[in-house]
């Protein structure tokens, strides 16, 4: 343990090199993304990260998941925070306690370099390794973060003050800057990794409006207009997007079973996409877009009226 204060005196005082470690983003949710590396094309391990992550549209809440302490396989030496949180045994060299809540990868804002930490748009995380046996494998997950609601893009990029990727042999990577939660602008239908797949679908049939909500709070009743464009119920079986039969105000009934009909056992290139009810592909050598599924849907939903429905679509339930 003797040798920490060398480790953090000469963590971040490296030349440049070229980009050979990936940083990599995963979705675990919509407000939880998983920070991880890949180092598999070089010859020797990473040492420490110090990475920018910073988010549009919204705040980074909290970081979880990750390694504390000396040789437990992972980064849990936490540089920007190891004078103030961690104390040395001045005999032994060893860690007293390294169970400290305030402990974390997160560079303190008043660092020079790092960003404004959780509760702000970005944070500069700090992690380096310490091992005698357990050394860190050469791919794996760093931490995990929290955003706020709403959060529409995340990206990852190398804080050069603080010193990039240092390696082993004390080289430094510069990673290439990693991006996840695309932007869709003014699209009316989501496009965040809850609705990753169906975005995807929905932008490959030309952007139907019938996917969207309605966002104006129009026809979510029994008494709207009997026609409108926007999906509060297509994803319940409303293909046709209209309410039958003046009296008893369905909104699933005969011309959504017609607009199902005529589009039965059709791909994403020929079928109308209103009649796609569950939003997904079937048969997964045929891709038919409307088969069994969006018809069991209009039969569970048959001759019900808005009331009687969520009018919540699209719903990531019919993934």
């Amino acid at each position: 343990m003797r040798r920490i204060v060398s480790l953090l005196l000469g963590l971040f005082l490296c030349g440049p090199a070229w980009a050979a470690v990936t940083i990599t983003l995963t979705k675990i949710s919509d407000t939880k993304i998983a920070i991880g590396y890949n180092a598999t094309t070089e010859s020797q391990l990473v040492r420490a990260f110090a990475l920018d992550i910073m988010v549009d549209d919204g705040n980074i809440l909290d970081i979880s998941d990750y390694h504390v302490g000396d040789d437990n396989r992972g980064y849990g030496i936490f540089p920007g925070n190891f004078s103030r949180y961690i104390t040395v045994n001045p005999t032994t060299g060893e860690v007293e306690n390294w169970d400290v809540p305030a402990y974390t990868p997160v560079a303190p804002p008043d660092s020079p370099g790092a960003l404004g930490g959780l509760g702000t748009s970005g944070v500069t995380i700090e992690m380096g390794s310490l091992y005698d046996v357990n050394a860190p494998a050469k791919t794996g997950v760093l931490c995990t973060i929290t955003v706020s609601e709403g959060t529409t893009k995340l990206c990852v990029n190398g804080n050069a003050i603080r010193g990039n990727i240092v390696m082993e042999d004390g080289s430094e990577r510069i990673p290439v800057e990693a991006c996840t939660f695309d932007d869709c602008g003014l699209d009316c239908f989501p496009c965040t990794a809850r609705y990753e797949r169906q975005y995807v679908d929905w932008v490959a049939y030309g952007k139907p409006v019938c996917w969207c909500r309605n966002m104006w709070g129009e026809n979510i009743s029994d008494t709207g207009p009997a026609n409108y464009t926007a999906g509060d119920y297509q994803c319940d079986g409303d293909a046709n997007t209209d309410r039958q039969n003046p009296g008893l105000k369905w909104r699933v009934s005969s011309s959504d079973l017609s607009l199902v009909i005529a589009n039965w056992k059709k791909n994403i290139a020929t079928a109308n996409p209103c009649a796609d009810i569950d939003h997904k592909p079937e048969n997964p050598g045929l891709k038919w877009r409307v088969s069994a599924g969006d018809l069991s849907i209009l039969i569970r939903n048959w001759k019900k009226k808005a009331s009687q429905l969520p009018g919540d679509c699209p719903r990531k339930d019919y993934l």
